[in-house]
């Protein structure tokens, strides 16, 4: 996902059993790569921490054209105070976004002529800017039917809450006050007008920018107390044509958080691929999303990853601290309504769960915005896709001989899978990983060995 990004680390190896026979150990499990936001040309970020009826919502997306025509149009269900807006820090978004990003990991195999004790197999087995607005505090235009609810300036964004009765002089409203909207917004604006919803506005104050040497645009974050938990992507359609992908973090003290008026399916996961794919992760992850979104015609959100906070096994970046979780918008880590035994001290990250949502949405296959709910759901889930890289040395035991007569077969397997995955050519697959040649040289290995030589 695309704000700044984190250097891919290295993490402690784990240790998982494979699955051919005779069982061999694998070890030195790395995370190698993270499909973050990167990956995608148009996508937007958003954290939504919310307990009860209570929403933070920190928004970051992908604009790229000269600040001075930005202008961002949110819906709101209530209005909002100036004390309930700040400006995000960015590094938030981007520390979520390398902390629950599907990964690659990769395994070498062990020595399978070396000694395999019962004990160690068990315990290592896996687990699982326009002219400022002149209007007054709360003025109405008569003539449209605006009204300026609040207006105010946080950090170097001016901010003014609306509500109207009708999209058409909405939009007037908007392109006579200077902000340049797409056209074709009146149409999207209708449905939130009908539901009395008002409308955050945001525009860049050029002089703070630039006064404070900006690169980037910043992500605002606002909070509001309401029964509703929706996000609304109808208006963002209209700035394309093309399919557009949002990220959603969700922070909940519960569990998982889904959709209701979509389906939420899991990306594909836990699956064998070849080795040559570490060199071409981020093809794969693309081909391998769009594959799956296509299967599921398009309408769905994807589950990329669901875990406690601070739990993970292992991380593929250090947990978001406490300072950290507030700056994402968790406002119950001091929440002390629950009744605890003595002595009990119960750790920052425990009441939060991560959901790492992806929407891939056109106009027409979305027409509807998100509707979220909570669950108490608490499966842990990660998109992972495992590389397995055979034992290079000599075996020459019946063990050891029988491993290497595996490996066509699991070679083979990981070519099918990866092509089911992709759908890319499966003998393109077989071509890249010189299939033929990994096993004839494997099993001439062998039969040198069994001549002595």
């Amino acid at each position: 996902m695309k704000l700044q990004r984190l250097l891919i680390s290295v993490f402690l190896a784990f240790v998982i059993l494979v699955g051919f026979t005779p069982s061999a150990l694998a070890f030195c499990g790395f995370y190698v790569a993270k499909a973050d936001s990167k990956l995608y040309n148009k996508a937007s970020q958003i954290v939504i921490a919310r307990k009860d009826n209570r929403t933070v919502l920190t928004m970051a997306n992908d604009y790229q054209g000269d600040v001075k025509d930005f202008a961002m149009v949110v819906p709101v269900p209530t209005v909002l105070k100036e004390e309930q807006v700040i400006v995000a820090k960015p590094k938030i978004i981007e520390r979520l976004d390398a902390f629950s990003a599907p990964r690659l990991v990769e395994y070498f195999d062990e020595d399978p002529c070396a000694p395999v004790y019962q004990d160690r197999a068990l315990e290592n087995a896996p687990m699982s800017a326009p002219a400022p607005i002149t209007q007054s505090r709360k003025t109405s235009n008569s003539n449209l039917g605006v009204t300026v609810e609040a207006q105010f300036n946080v950090g170097e964004y001016d901010i003014v809450i609306l509500s109207a009765k009708e999209s058409k002089g909405l939009e007037r409203w908007l392109r006579g006050n200077g902000y340049r909207i797409p056209r074709g917004a009146k149409q999207l604006l209708n449905p939130y007008i009908r539901q009395q919803m008002k409308f955050f506005v945001a525009k860049v104050n050029l002089e703070k920018f630039d006064e404070n040497g900006y690169q980037k645009l910043r992500p605002l974050q606002i909070s509001y107390e309401s029964p509703k938990f929706m996000l609304p992507i109808r208006l963002g359609m209209v700035n394309s044509t093309s399919e557009q992908d949002l990220i959603a973090y969700v922070l909940s003290p519960k569990g998982q958080t889904e959709l209701t008026n979509y389906r939420t399916v899991k990306v594909p996961s836990d699956v064998n691929i070849p080795v040559y794919v570490k060199e071409e992760f981020g093809d794969f992850y693309k081909s391998m999303f769009q594959t799956s979104y296509t299967k599921e015609d398009k309408k769905v959100a994807f589950l990329e990853y669901a875990w406690d906070m601070g739990n993970c096994d292992p991380c593929s970046a250090e947990p978001l601290n406490q300072e950290e979780l507030k700056d994402a918008g968790v406002f119950w880590l001091n929440d002390s309504s629950e009744i605890a035994p003595p002595n009990f001290r119960r750790p920052p990250s425990s009441d939060i769960f991560v959901t790492r949502l992806h929407v891939r949405y056109t106009r027409d296959k979305f027409p509807e915005d998100l509707m979220f709910q909570e669950t108490s759901n608490r499966d842990n889930f990660q998109g992972r896709y495992v590389l397995q890289h055979p034992f290079t040395g000599e075996t020459n035991c019946s063990a050891g001989r029988q491993y290497q007569r595996s490996l066509r077969k699991r070679f083979e397997q990981e070519a099918q899978s990866l092509a089911k995955l992709t759908n890319w050519n499966i003998q393109d697959i077989r071509k890249k990983m010189k299939l033929e040649g990994q096993v004839t040289i494997s099993l001439w290995q062998s039969f040198l060995s069994l001549l002595g030589m």
